[in-house]
């Protein structure tokens, strides 16, 4: 009797433990050779592609990406007003893409040595058998703001589906915590 109590104690541990990973190891990671980003101390976030039906999607989760940034620590952030009043006034359509003059003007505006662009690829909910649960798709770049080059990007897909969750009868996790341990994972990818 002993012994299966300890091997169901045991199965539900690795079930517990398999149902809390949320790391994707598919996340897709680039850092340009040789890069060192020592030198990026501030970055401005430019407003966020969207290619989902939720019109707000990107909104959304621009300022989350904000926060994450400087929460880890890794970048002073640009206010995001000043940056779309920059964009406003130089006349830069944020949905259209930048060239290599544009990209250095507006950094020596905004006083940055970056620009992070974002794109918001898929969020919605999908379906485990009965039960559903917020899906997020997002791609990130970091580029350089004298060349334009794209010193780091990544994309990464997280949704709040958990086996123990399900066995255990809880809910899965909302939008708003599946974006920001997204944008962890993938922020988490930047070196410093």
């Amino acid at each position: 009797m002993k012994k299966i109590t300890c091997m169901i104690l045991l199965a539900l541990s690795l079930l517990s433990i398999y149902g809390c990973s949320s790391k994707d190891p598919s996340i897709q990671t680039y850092l340009r050779e040789g890069t060192d980003l020592s030198y990026v101390t501030r970055v401005a976030i430019l407003p966020f592609e969207n290619n989902t039906q939720d019109e707000y999607a990107s909104k959304r989760i621009r300022d989350i990406t904000a926060t994450q940034i400087m929460a880890m620590g890794l970048f002073d952030v640009a206010d995001k007003g000043v940056v779309d009043s920059a964009l406003s006034e130089m006349g830069i359509d944020p949905s259209t893409p930048l060239d290599v003059p544009l990209v250095k003007q507006l950094s020596q505006r905004l006083n940055v040595q970056s620009l992070i662009i974002g794109t918001v690829n898929n969020i919605g909910e999908s379906r485990q058998g009965s039960f559903s649960y917020p899906e997020i798709s997002l791609t990130l770049q970091l580029l350089d703001g004298e060349s334009s080059v794209i010193l780091w990007r990544t994309s990464d897909t997280l949704s709040g589906y958990s086996l123990s969750d399900r066995l255990f009868g809880l809910d899965p996790m909302d939008s708003f915590q599946i974006t920001v341990e997204l944008l962890d994972n993938m922020l988490s990818t930047i070196p410093k």
